[in-house]
């Protein structure tokens, strides 16, 4: 049977890398302690017992040496699939993201191809320290050549996953930790698209969007505000980059109300670029302005205090409060 009901997104990520690797033997997965542990979240479990150390194993604790043996096995045929053990580890790999994985297809004017998938667990909610909590994505998704992905449940950590490794073209993976041990239904004979938005809530007053570990958020916020009455329509990006204009534009056109939920910083982030594309094509379609949740601009506090940086229900409760109802006049 393809339907696996209540399966962990940690599980599905965990099938859709078996699966990709039983399918196609130029995948293989690498990174810090991804073999004979199976990764620090245990996504990797089990994958180099049944298929080899030759195909999933462990690295030295060097990310830019990751990365760069990344570059080197895309460039001769292969498909690796690499993972930062931290979002904020990913950093000492930056330079070889961002001047290589990003821009040999448009320095080869498309000949030479990079099918990179780089896994980086990211965000907050599980009570780490700030070096393990980063929201990282904005750095990648301001770099043209990459496209950037962040599941919000099970069955979008499988499909999108098989999408990314089957790529040509280099993916960078973020996968919401706090959401690891989320549960859900999986389909594997589902597919995704990579670059493709999803409206997973229907409404006709206002229109949530929302990624990665803020969905649940949204989705909680629009069942609370549909008890005061709003009808609530939530989107799932998915694909922050390239962004799918078509499907955020022509919900927020239908519901003339937009808010923007995701717990990375406000100031130059993934969601202020949702809000400032929402006012430049929708603006004659407005019926108030395109608010924002979003966590403070500050290093990521304490385990103590993380609950206040993140976004959550009564936060957007009060920017939906805030938006011009004309029944409320």
């Amino acid at each position: 049977m393809n339907q696996i009901k209540n399966l962990t997104m940690a599980a599905a990520l965990n099938l859709a890398l078996a699966d990709s690797l039983a399918q196609d033997s130029s995948v293989l997965i690498f990174g810090e302690d991804v073999g004979a542990l199976g990764g620090v979240f245990r996504i990797t479990d089990g994958l180099t017992e049944r298929f080899g150390e030759a195909r999933c194993f462990d690295t030295p604790l060097a990310e830019s040496g990751i990365m760069g043996s990344a570059v080197g096995m895309a460039l001769n045929g292969m498909r690796p699939v690499v993972e930062m053990q931290f979002d904020a580890f990913a950093f000492p790999a930056f330079e070889q993201i961002v001047s290589h994985v990003a821009k040999i297809g448009n320095r080869t004017k498309g000949s030479v191809r990079l099918p990179i998938v780089i896994r980086i667990p990211y965000g907050g909610g599980i009570g780490g320290v700030e070096h393990h909590c980063d929201s990282s994505e904005a750095y990648y998704a301001h770099t043209p050549g990459l496209t950037v992905v962040s599941p919000a449940t099970p069955q979008d950590a499988y499909s999108l996953l098989r999408a990314a490794i089957a790529s040509p073209d280099p993916v960078v993976f973020m996968e919401p930790k706090k959401l690891y041990w989320a549960k859900g239904p999986v389909d594997t004979s589902v597919t995704a698209v990579l670059r493709q938005a999803q409206v997973v809530r229907d409404g006709s007053d206002l229109t949530l969007i929302s990624y990665g570990q803020s969905l649940p958020v949204a989705l909680s916020a629009a069942e609370a505000a549909e008890s005061e009455g709003r009808s609530v329509q939530v989107i799932d990006v998915r694909t922050l980059t390239p962004f799918d204009d078509k499907t955020v534009m022509d919900a927020v056109r239908g519901t003339g109300r937009a808010i923007v939920i995701a717990e990375a910083p406000s100031f130059a982030s993934v969601a202020s670029e949702i809000q400032s594309r929402i006012f430049e094509q929708c603006f004659e379609y407005l019926e108030a302005p395109v608010r924002k949740v979003a966590g403070f601009d500050i290093p990521y506090p304490s385990p103590k205090l993380e609950h206040w940086h993140l976004p959550d229900v009564d936060r957007v409760l009060d920017a939906i409060d805030s938006l011009h109802w004309e029944d409320e006049s």
